[in-house]
C-alpha cells in the first residue's frame, strides 16, 4: 500500500512539473515579438538584408506587399560599409521628418487635401513613432541610421535653430512640412543635402502644449494658388514622381546640392549614391 502510495505520489509530481515547465515554456514563446518569430528575408536587391514579417503585409495585384519592413547590415557587405559609415569627426547630421509623418497620419491634412474633412484635420497630434513604410523617406531613414549617421528631429531644429551651426553638414530626407524657423535655419546652413524632391514645401505651426502641428501655409492652402507656402525659389517638388531615378544626379544650388529623383529605392541599391552622400 505505502509503495503504491509512493508512485502515486511521484507521478503526480512529474505531472506538475511537466505543466509548470510546459507553461514556462509558453510564457517565454508569448513574450518574443511576433516580429521576431515571423520575421521573413525578403529577396530584394539591395546593399542590405531586408525583412518583411507575416502579419504584415497586403495582396495587391495578386502579389505580396510588405509593409514596414526593416533593413540590417548584410555581414556579406562589411568592407563596403566600412568605406561608406559615417565617421564621428564628419561633423554631419540627418534631420528625421516627423512633421511630415504626422501630416501624413490620418485623419489630417490629407483628408482635408480630399476634401474628406474639414479644417480640424489641418490640426493633428505628433506621435511618438510612425511605421517607417508610412512615413516617407522610411528607408532613406533606415539606411543612414544603419550606416551611423547621427539623427535629430524637425523638433530639434525648431527648438534651438542654433544646433545646425555644430554641423559642417546637413541631410534632408522628405522633409516636407516644416515651421518658419526651421526653413530658416536650413536654408541659411551652407552645405546642405536636398537629398528627397519636396522638401521646405509647406509651413507648419507647433503647439508644444498640445504636442501638435498645424498647416498655415503651402500645398494649395489657404488660397488655391498658394504652392510653395515659402515661396522657395529652389523648391524641386515636381522631381519627386521619378521614382526610378535612371538618371540620378544632383543640381547645386546656393546653400548645397539637391537630387533630382525620389531616391527611396536607389538610396539601398547604390553604392553610388551613398558615396556622393558621403562624400560632399
Amino acid at each position: 500500500m505505502k509503495i503504491k502510495f509512493l508512485v502515486s505520489f511521484i507521478v503526480i509530481i512529474i505531472f506538475i512539473i511537466g505543466v509548470v515547465f510546459f507553461l514556462q515554456i509558453q510564457s517565454e514563446n508569448n513574450t518574443q515579438s511576433p516580429n521576431e518569430i515571423k520575421k521573413t528575408k525578403l529577396d530584394i536587391n539591395s546593399l542590405f538584408n531586408i525583412y518583411g514579417f507575416e502579419e504584415n503585409f497586403e495582396i495587391k495585384n495578386g502579389k505580396k506587399t510588405w509593409n514596414d519592413v526593416k533593413f540590417e547590415l548584410n555581414s556579406a557587405n562589411n568592407e563596403l560599409y566600412e568605406k561608406l559609415s559615417y565617421v564621428y569627426d564628419e561633423s554631419t547630421v540627418v534631420i528625421f521628418h516627423i512633421f511630415t509623418a504626422a501630416a501624413y497620419n490620418e485623419p489630417g491634412f490629407y483628408t482635408y487635401y480630399r476634401g474628406e474633412c474639414d479644417k480640424e484635420c489641418l490640426t493633428i497630434e505628433i506621435q511618438k513613432e510612425y511605421p517607417l513604410d508610412f512615413v516617407s523617406s522610411g528607408n532613406g531613414f533606415q539606411v543612414l541610421s544603419l550606416l551611423g549617421y547621427e539623427m535629430i528631429s524637425d523638433i530639434d531644429v525648431d527648438q534651438n535653430s542654433d544646433i545646425l551651426k555644430k554641423y559642417d553638414k546637413v541631410i534632408l530626407l522628405h522633409n516636407e512640412y516644416v515651421t518658419k524657423k526651421e526653413f530658416d535655419a536650413i536654408t541659411n546652413h551652407p552645405k546642405v543635402i536636398y537629398l528627397y524632391p519636396n522638401a521646405l514645401y509647406a509651413e507648419v505651426k507647433i503647439d508644444y502644449s498640445s504636442n501638435s502641428i498645424t498647416l498655415l501655409r503651402g500645398h494649395n492652402f489657404p488660397e488655391l494658388e498658394i504652392i510653395n507656402g515659402f515661396n522657395w525659389k529652389f523648391d524641386n517638388s515636381p522631381l519627386e514622381y521619378d521614382t526610378n531615378c535612371k538618371n540620378m544626379g544632383f543640381d547645386q544650388i546656393s546653400n548645397g546640392w539637391m537630387l533630382n529623383c525620389y531616391p527611396e529605392n536607389a538610396i539601398h541599391q547604390s553604392k553610388v549614391l551613398l558615396e556622393m552622400i558621403k562624400g560632399f
